[in-house]
């Protein structure tokens, strides 16, 4: 499966990307918000994880790579994930620090919410994040969300929520 964008292909994850996203896991800036950063164990995980993603969904975080060179500069998909005791679709997206604020985040986050629509029964779609994750609510709104929940939480002290519903998407 591959998706097409302007500047971007995004396609499954396999092992050979382990370099790569470790660039992207394993840094401090880029996973600022996140918990923890990424050490080999964790990418080697992530990989794996939706490597059965695909399996048994048909979906996960699918490699984001520059169309032009085929590089690989982080990740974006769908997964779905606990948001504030539901289990909901949410887009989510890590882009390689050095390529950040270039417009990737949201082409690759557009291409999934159109591929989700398109190809998936959800008519709702999210993204969640630390309250203090600016940057990553940034793109969610330029995708299209709004933000409809905040809630306090263990791991992200409080979490903001963004969603876009079909409806909207169709409408925009």
């Amino acid at each position: 499966m591959v998706i097409e964008t302007e500047r971007l292909l995004l396609r499954e994850m396999t092992d050979d990307d382990f370099h790569a996203l470790f660039k992207v896991l394993s840094d401090s800036d880029t996973m600022q918000h996140y918990p923890y950063t990424f050490d080999e164990k964790r990418v080697r995980e992530w990989i794996e994880r939706n490597i059965q993603r695909y399996m048994v969904l048909g979906f996960g975080l699918w490699a984001v790579c520059l169309k032009e060179t085929g590089e690989m500069i982080g990740d974006c998909g769908l997964t779905m994930q606990l948001i504030n005791g539901e289990i909901k679709p949410e887009i989510g997206y890590h882009i390689r620090a050095d390529k950040q604020r270039k417009g990737y985040a949201k082409e690759a986050a557009i291409a999934v919410r159109d591929w989700t629509f398109n190809n998936t029964p959800f008519n709702v779609v999210y993204s969640f994040m630390r309250y203090s994750n600016e940057a990553s609510a940034r793109t969610a709104m330029s995708y299209g969300c709004k933000q409809v929940d905040e809630f306090p939480d263990e791991i992200n002290e409080i979490t903001k929520v963004f969603a876009i519903s079909k409806d909207e998407w169709i409408n925009r």
